[in-house]
């Protein structure tokens, strides 16, 4: 792997370099630069980032990070990922401990401290996943919410110490759907029942009528990350 300093100096160049560049040329990008040493990130909400990381590098790693408090119909999209995209690796990153483990040592941490939740059962998988890679990709948009309005393409990581690259970060709503419509994506049966940013079930709701996609998340709190992205 390369060092942290010269990745370092690898996004700050690119940030600047590739401010506008469209999702095709980050990606083309990052697998021209990166190789086999990043990997994709996603949720299982739709497929649009996949399908557009396999057109850069077919047999891309895609990142899933298994909470073990997934809807079923998530769990069921990795799944179809798999058979749509046979030629990607799903990375299935776990906690050390079980949902049941976990409940037994600290009761149901998703309803009395849902930030420790998803340090243990997301922040610190991924940051143990990314580990062994130079960049990883994500599907972060600016539209998500006001927390990501300022999301770059590319960008330095700290907090897990490798570039993040946001390809579709400049991406509308519209340019998204257009996107599922255009080239008939696979996505999550959820998203048509009204659930417009999907985590784990138990801290899901479907958004109110004009609010953003992500109010749903830990609705009634004043949480609004899981701590991947801030």
């Amino acid at each position: 792997m390369t060092t942290t300093t010269d990745l370092r100096k690898v996004a700050e160049r690119a940030q600047e370099e590739l401010a506008d560049a469209t999702a095709a040329e980050a990606l083309a990008w990052t697998a021209a630069t990166f190789g086999d040493n990043f990997i994709v990130a996603s949720n299982m909400q739709d497929a649009v980032l996949i399908d557009l990381a396999v057109k850069a590098k077919p047999d891309v790693d895609v990142l899933f990070l298994e909470t073990g408090y997934h809807f079923a119909e998530t769990i069921g999209t990795r799944d179809a990922v798999e058979v749509v995209y046979p030629s990607v690796r799903i990375v299935n990153a776990e906690a050390e401990q079980s949902v049941a483990d976990q409940e037994a040592e600290f009761g149901l941490l998703n309803k009395t401290n849902p930030t420790q939740c998803c340090f243990l059962r997301k922040v610190v998988p991924l940051r143990n996943t990314l580990s062994r890679y130079d960049a990883w990709v994500t599907g972060v948009r600016r539209v998500d919410a006001p927390t990501r309005a300022n999301t770059p393409i590319v960008q330095w990581d700290d907090r897990n110490g490798l570039v993040k690259i946001n390809p579709i970060a400049p991406w509308t709503d519209d340019e998204f759907t257009g996107y599922i419509a255009e080239h008939g994506i696979l996505e999550n049966p959820l998203v048509s029942e009204g659930y417009l940013s999907i985590g784990c079930a138990p801290c899901t709701a479907k958004p109110l009528p004009g609010q953003d996609a992500r109010s749903g998340r830990w609705a009634g709190l004043a949480k609004t990350e899981c701590g991947l992205h801030g």
